[in-house]
């Protein structure tokens, strides 16, 4: 069951890697210059630009098909400029400072809220494009303040993968709460091999990780010191009791997780479909996918939305823009967004493209029901998350150490109203 660990900078979850947090008051400086000023630098009316994090190989190759095919649909150029997840918003700071922001910007949705309160997006109603057979979850994921800024193609969640082949030589069932994945875990443990693995690392990552646990059991990201909370960093702090996470769990990003799962060094882990493609370079493990245990049966595993929206940047150009939301409109048709799931292994974010994506891959299907119930980080408290994930990463540092959850998130919940 051993294999080498994959290249895990090539392979990175692109999504969810550590991000600069701007200054709004930065942003809004920038955005504003760009928007006053007009298009700035004299562009080729036939040429124009989508900025996104595409870099790993595989996903550049898959948006350069997506553009090829929507530049001959449109009769135009469409150029890809990309750079790293954390670099995008730097990126498009630099070229709006400069007068030459690309025509389509994909942001991350954490980050979306950032540059449309900045003055920075238009909203993409205007420029005609509809949210119908859209899901309302998928909407507010573009969404700041009712507005919807940013066009998904595809979404992802986080699911329960665990080692088939491990789990019946154990005469285990799949887990589906809380109880349950505590005692299966447990019972998987076995010399270097952990029952779980997840990431509490101290980035965006961690985080990530533990919203499901927070939100399917009530908590809430407004009040992080609520019995909730406390009650899910609990339920991280007894796995770590009971020796079912590795103590290198505050180290791991998504990757890292993947690694060891991919190694035999966990039965089980929390981990999203980014992963899949680099979990079937090793034929001899056979795995598979459910949704994320609950705190008790029948309650609703939530999960949070990741990936990217396309956006269009407020550059001042009407004309311009009006072909951007074109571009945005072809990128996300019902065709193009079930190739680019079927490549990525993400979910479409249209109802009836994820219908026909739901057949095609049915082994996924437990990833579209998570997807059904998930919601956006940004969705309550829009550009005031970064405070929020940065408390919580420092929080889990302390809890998962030997402070208790209760001490570290009241300090945590503390320092996310002070903004500090």
């Amino acid at each position: 069951m051993t294999t080498h660990p994959p290249d895990s900078t090539r392979r990175r979850p692109r999504r969810h890697r550590r991000r600069v947090l701007v200054p709004l008051g930065l942003v809004s400086a920038f955005v504003a210059a760009a928007a006053l000023s007009g298009c700035g630098q004299q562009r080729d009316p036939d040429v124009y630009t989508v900025l996104n994090s595409s870099t790993d190989e595989s996903y550049h190759r898959w948006d350069a098909d997506t553009l090829s095919r929507c530049s001959k649909q449109l009769g135009v150029r469409i150029e890809q400029q990309s750079v790293p997840a954390a670099q995008v918003m730097t990126k498009a700071l630099r070229m709006a400072s400069s007068k030459s922001l690309p025509d389509v910007l994909q942001l991350d949705a954490s980050e979306m809220p950032t540059f449309a309160e900045a003055g920075g997006l238009i909203p993409l109603k205007d420029l005609g494009l509809s949210t119908r057979d859209i899901p309302d979850g998928i909407v507010n994921f573009g969404s700041y303040k009712g507005t919807y800024y940013g066009a998904a193609l595809t979404v992802n969640t986080l699911a329960l993968f665990y080692n088939k082949d491990t789990l019946a030589e154990a005469g285990l069932k799949v887990p589906t709460t809380w109880a349950e994945m505590r005692a299966t875990a447990k019972q998987l443990t076995r010399g270097k091999r952990y029952g779980l693995a997840l990431s509490a690392g101290g980035a965006e990552d961690g985080v990530f990780q533990f919203t499901p646990f927070m939100w399917s059991n009530g908590g809430d990201e407004t009040k992080l010191d609520s019995p909730q909370v406390v009650e899910a960093l609990d339920y991280w702090k007894s796995l770590l009791k009971d020796r079912s996470l590795s103590k290198s769990t505050v180290n791991w990003t998504q990757a890292d997780v993947n690694d060891q799962f991919m190694a035999g060094n966990a039965a089980m882990m929390i981990n999203g479909p980014w992963q899949v493609e680099t979990l079937n370079t090793n034929k001899s493990l056979h795995w598979g996918m459910a949704k994320i245990p609950v705190p008790k049966a029948g309650d609703d595993s939530v999960g949070p939305l990741g990936g990217g929206v396309l956006t269009v940047p407020n550059t001042g150009d009407s004309k311009r823009q009006k072909m951007a939301a074109r571009i945005i409109t072809c990128m996300s048709s019902e065709q193009e967004e079930i190739t680019y799931a079927l490549n990525s292994w993400m979910v479409p974010a249209d109802e009836k493209a994820a219908a026909v994506w739901r057949k095609k891959v049915p082994e996924l299907s437990s990833l579209a029901d998570q997807v059904a119930t998930a919601r956006s980080r940004t969705a309550k408290l829009g550009a005031g998350w970064s405070s929020v994930s940065l408390a919580l990463q420092s929080a889990f540092q302390s809890a998962l150490t030997g402070e208790s959850s209760e001490a570290a998130l009241k300090r945590a919940q503390q320092r996310a109203t002070s903004g500090n």
